[in-house]
């Protein structure tokens, strides 16, 4: 059974339509990502669904009862989200920042203290615990921030069915923390959590996803496995960009690379 299920969901602001009729469903467990270029309505998908938003028409619903019926408490309890932008000015330490996901929840200071360790843990920052949140680089920040909504949903005992939704969720970090960060949600989703998130890295994507919805001037493009969704005809149409499409060495799952200027056959 679907644990979201949104269906004809639109935006439009100052009669200027930001998001086409969009229906989609993630399944427990699953891990979907939304790519698409600039201003191709990710951030706003994201957004309405969540309803951070006004959705001009179309419905959200977490499992079967629509959002917007769900008390604002219980609906902390199941759906974490990761903003693009997280405003943070305050002294806090590294994990006070984390700590703030477990207000939802009545499990008690030993528990809670235990969850924001582990997710501390998962994102390589435990570390941070005693750094205060200003004195860090953009990239601890954001792992940080990663760390503390897992620890949000972290147990199924505590909400049932858990959502989570990321809006870029590898911006500012290095190589090796954008696969770590992406395996760790990759992990958590096989605790039976619903991820979505956009993501601009095309191959990052189609190493980490189970499914990818392509996105373009708020419509839906394709929506499918990796190997299926990602080719060369799309990639190039979309992202009005020459590439080439080629398989990993051991996953087989698609690797986008650019063609440089100089491949391109020269102007008549």
């Amino acid at each position: 059974m679907s644990l979201l299920r949104i269906t004809n969901l639109s935006v439009e602001i100052n009669h200027k339509p930001l998001l086409q009729p969009l229906s989609l469903t993630v399944t427990a467990g699953e891990v979907v990502s939304i790519i698409g270029p600039n201003g191709a309505g990710k951030t706003t998908f994201l957004r309405a669904i969540s309803g951070d938003i006004a959705a001009t028409s179309g419905s959200v619903y977490l499992e079967q009862t629509p959002l917007q019926q769900i008390a604002p408490r219980t609906r902390a309890r199941q759906m974490a989200v990761l903003s693009q932008h997280n405003a943070l000015e305050f002294a806090f330490t590294g994990f006070e920042v984390v700590a703030m996901s477990r207000s939802p929840h009545s499990t008690g200071s030993v528990l809670d203290l235990e969850i924001c360790h582990a997710a501390m843990a998962a994102m390589d920052v435990t570390h941070l615990a005693e750094r205060l949140y200003p004195t860090l680089s953009g990239g601890e920040q954001q792992r940080l921030h990663l760390a503390r909504v897992l620890a949000q949903i972290w147990r199924e005992e505590d909400a049932g069915q858990r959502l989570l939704l990321l809006d870029e969720p590898v911006t500012s970090l290095d190589l090796g923390h954008q696969h770590q960060l992406m395996a760790a949600i990759r992990r958590f989703a096989a605790t039976g959590v619903s991820v979505l998130m956009t993501v601009h890295d095309i191959t990052l994507a189609a190493a980490y996803s189970d499914r990818i919805l392509v996105l373009n001037n708020g419509h839906n493009v394709a929506c499918g496995a990796p190997q299926m969704v990602l080719t060369q005809a799309l990639v190039e149409e979309v992202f009005a960009m020459p590439v080439y499409i080629l398989p990993h060495p051991q996953t087989g799952a698609p690797i986008v690379v650019g063609k440089t200027a100089s491949e391109e056959p020269p102007c008549d």
